[in-house]
């Protein structure tokens, strides 16, 4: 490992806080007891777990109860975790990233996998709409579990990076991304954007490309 990424590396976050890992998990019970409950007395019992959840997060953020809790009564079912897919594309030793115009940290090119799509053609949507390569996914780096932090996201996430290669297309910022550029591994950004890239996916990327023979890794 370099120097450079060493020092990113030393400046990962250590997760999210408790209180957060504590109001997820309290209101994936609630949702998915609703989803169960046979009588008015258990579905009052998990509705007031609900509420309990917003109120930790109202009471720890700038987010307001009310809103919470509309976001908190849309969602239905058994109570999973979200996906985030992300390209790790490799150029002549160089990694292709973007720059989110969000909070201007540097990321691979990825996002939230929508309903109907299959992961590596979520993957493949996402790079050509966010920098204007088209790409194709060839194998999987790795499956990791990413509670994106900022900005604060309720609900947690697993994150698949895929090892993509360039078919063609040409440099293209989007309503996300302000900046898309290439670089080799030493010359990694130190700003990277929150939890859609670590250092660790970016170091799993290379050694992946790197090896025909890397096994995905996983949290």
């Amino acid at each position: 490992m370099n120097a450079r990424m060493h020092r990113i590396e030393m400046k990962e976050e250590k997760g999210a806080p408790r209180w957060l890992e504590w109001a997820r998990e309290i209101q994936a019970l609630s949702q998915t007891g609703l989803h169960y409950a046979g009588d008015d007395y258990q579905r009052e019992r998990y509705r007031r777990l609900s509420e309990i959840a917003a109120e930790i997060i109202s009471e720890y953020t700038d987010l307001e109860y009310p809103a919470l809790m509309r976001t908190f009564q849309a969602q239905i079912g058994y109570a999973t975790p979200r996906v985030d897919v992300r390209a790790a594309i490799i150029q002549d030793g160089k990694l292709l990233m973007a720059r989110e115009r969000q909070d201007g940290g540097w990321t691979m090119p990825g996002g939230w996998a929508d309903v109907g799509d299959t992961p590596s053609a979520a993957v493949e949507r996402e790079a050509l709409e966010e920098t204007g390569f088209r790409v194709k996914a060839q194998r999987v780096v790795g499956i990791y579990d990413a509670n994106r932090m900022e900005p604060l996201e309720l609900f947690q996430a697993y994150k698949i990076v895929f090892l993509c290669e360039l078919l063609d297309g040409e440099a293209r910022p989007s309503n996300e991304t302000g900046e898309i550029a290439f670089f080799a591994l030493d010359e990694i950004p130190t700003q990277l954007s929150g939890e859609r890239t670590r250092p660790r996916h970016i170091l799993d990327a290379f050694a992946a490309h790197q090896n025909p023979d890397f096994v995905a890794v996983f949290d």
